[in-house]
């Protein structure tokens, strides 16, 4: 069993003002997306194309995940406490909402200058993994989202766990649905680019996949537990598997024409 390193949450605190390794993960993932997209959208040479897919996908991100997971994570609770909505400092942010809201963007930026939807996103997931990674170390700093309990070597007792050794599947999720699936993604980028949707496509696929067979190291939300023997977060992955192999087919039927 490995010991937990009890990283404080918070970076810097000065009075009742807290710099947060959450908000950092997020504010460094943007970053990186920003200057990664703008070589990338300089193809397009559309003035304040880069600035806007920036800002629509802050607020899709933002926005989405908070819906999501207020909506399909923990209504009941929120209806209770609406206040609490807008506590995002403490948590409580959605992927699958995220995504939606993202996809929503990127209709919105694609109708808005007349580009098409899948020559954005092929070039957004791309860098997107890097988020991913960077929110789920969080997550492990943060001492939340913890795994099922274990005896694996590598087992980590989280104090919020009540010092159980468990999974860290935050580190699972970093390195599957971060690490590994970005450098999927930076390297089969160049070859598959000109093809428009597989990128999306491949994305959804392989992060439902990797999410899907994590979860199974990973403790269920106590607000909703097991769905006929299932995760909620692994039935949202099977309709993110379920409907990019659809996206393939038809993307891969299109090409043959």
């Amino acid at each position: 069993m490995l010991k937990y390193p009890n990283i404080s949450p918070n970076i810097l605190s000065i009075g009742s003002l807290h710099l947060r390794w959450y908000g950092v993960a997020y504010a460094l993932s943007f970053i990186i997306a920003y200057f990664y997209l703008k070589k990338r959208l300089q193809k397009f040479n559309k003035k304040y194309l880069t600035d806007d897919v920036f800002l629509y996908i802050v607020f899709g991100v933002i926005l989405g995940g908070r819906l999501g997971y207020i909506f399909i994570y923990n209504f009941s609770y929120y209806i209770e406490n609406p206040i609490r909505m807008l506590y995002i400092w403490k948590g409580g942010m959605s992927f699958h909402g995220g995504l939606i809201g993202v996809v929503v963007a990127g209709f919105l930026l694609a109708k808005k200058y007349n580009i098409g939807f899948y020559q954005l996103a092929d070039e957004a997931v791309v860098i997107a993994p890097v988020g991913l990674f960077f929110g789920r170390i969080a997550n492990f700093i943060n001492d939340e989202l913890w795994g099922r309990a274990s005896n694996v070597p590598w087992a980590v007792a989280f104090p919020s766990g009540g010092y159980i050794p468990r999974h860290p599947s935050q580190i699972y999720e970093a390195l599957f649905e971060g690490f590994f699936l970005f450098l999927i993604m930076f390297y089969s980028r160049d070859k598959f680019i000109k093809y428009e949707g597989f990128l999306f496509y491949t994305f959804i696929l392989l992060y439902g996949i990797f999410r899907f067979f994590i979860e199974f190291t990973r403790e269920p939300d106590i607000q909703i537990g097991f769905i006929y023997g299932l995760t909620m977060g692994q039935w949202l992955c099977l309709s993110m598997i379920i409907v990019a192999i659809i996206g393939l087919f038809f993307r891969y039927k299109k090409r043959s024409q």
